[in-house]
C-alpha cells in the first residue's frame, strides 16, 4: 500500500495555529502516509519538529523559500 501525500494549508496563520491545524489534520491520516505543511510563521521551522517528536511523527524534510516554510511528516504510530 503507497503513503498518501496531504498537503496542509497553514499560510498567514501564527503559533499555535499552524501546530493545531498539523495536529488535526494528522488525526485524518493513517500511519505512513506523508504530511506536507505549508506555512508562513518562521516559528513552525521549531515547534512542529517539535511537536513530531513528542507525538511519534517523524519529519522527513524541511525547506524555506518565498516567505514560506515547508515540513514533511511522515505519520507515525
Amino acid at each position: 500500500m503507497q503513503a498518501i501525500k496531504e498537503t496542509l494549508n497553514a499560510r498567514r496563520l501564527l503559533c499555535p495555529l499552524p501546530v493545531i491545524r498539523t495536529q488535526d489534520k494528522v488525526k485524518q491520516l493513517k500511519p505512513g502516509d506523508l504530511l506536507e505543511v505549508i506555512c508562513t510563521d518562521p516559528g513552525v521551522m521549531h515547534d512542529i519538529p517539535a511537536w513530531c517528536r513528542i507525538n511519534g511523527h517523524t519529519v522527513l524534510e524541511t525547506s524555506s523559500g518565498n516567505h514560506e516554510y515547508i515540513i514533511t511528516i511522515r505519520v507515525g504510530e
